[in-house]
């Protein structure tokens, strides 16, 4: 009996667990839905409309709403190692080039929404400004490993500011730039992107 009794609690316990473990990841894809859509901004009740939640079981899960959106930013990067096929740092320029700048040009297709958002948030938010850095020296060290054997001959004040300028090339900024403000499509775009980066690099060899 006392077996029994303690096997339905376990499952009890089981279920809510399920149920919380549930919503949460509602909430999350929620938001995240809503920044796809275009939302940049959105509410508590947005969200938990979307969601098919209340307001208060939002604020059960997460205590506010930058905690809600670090959740979402840890989701997205989820998505992004998905997309993310490591580039060899080895072989000749053009076919590593070619597989950086793809690379590049596909994750920021998929993140584009969701990163315009975190920029809003960047410089209210702890969370979130520490998340884009981290992401940001990801991308950094990415371009290092792959584009070590045209850096490391430099002298390494040319070396810090070759690497800072294909950083800049090569970054979310300067994609939504090619896409939203010269409203190039994403062929055409990865075009200039690789010319950008190509330029640089080759003026060192």
């Amino acid at each position: 009996m006392g077996a029994a009794a303690g096997s339905i609690d376990h499952a009890r316990i089981d279920g809510r667990k399920a149920r919380r473990a549930g919503t949460r990841a509602a909430v999350v894809d929620a938001l995240l839905d809503l920044l796809e859509d275009g939302e940049l901004r959105p509410t508590g009740p947005r969200i938990a409309a979307r969601a098919g939640v209340s307001l208060r079981s939002i604020f059960q899960h997460f205590t506010d709403i930058e905690a809600l959106f670090a959740a979402a930013a840890d989701r997205q990067t989820e998505r992004i190692r998905a997309l993310a096929s490591p580039v060899t740092g080895q072989g000749p320029l053009s076919q590593r080039l070619a597989a950086f700048a793809a690379q590049r040009a596909r994750i920021f297709e998929a993140i584009t929404p969701v990163r315009r958002a975190a920029l809003l948030m960047e410089p209210f938010s702890p969370e979130i400004a520490r998340r884009l850095r981290q992401a940001r020296a990801a991308a950094r060290r990415e371009i290092e490993r792959v584009f070590a054997p045209e850096l490391s001959p430099l002298p390494a004040s040319e070396q810090s500011e070759v690497l800072a300028a294909l950083d800049a090339a090569s970054g979310f900024s300067t994609w939504y730039t090619l896409r939203a403000h010269q409203d190039l499509a994403p062929e055409p775009a990865l075009r200039v992107m690789t010319r950008l980066l190509a330029n640089l690099l080759s003026e060192e060899r």
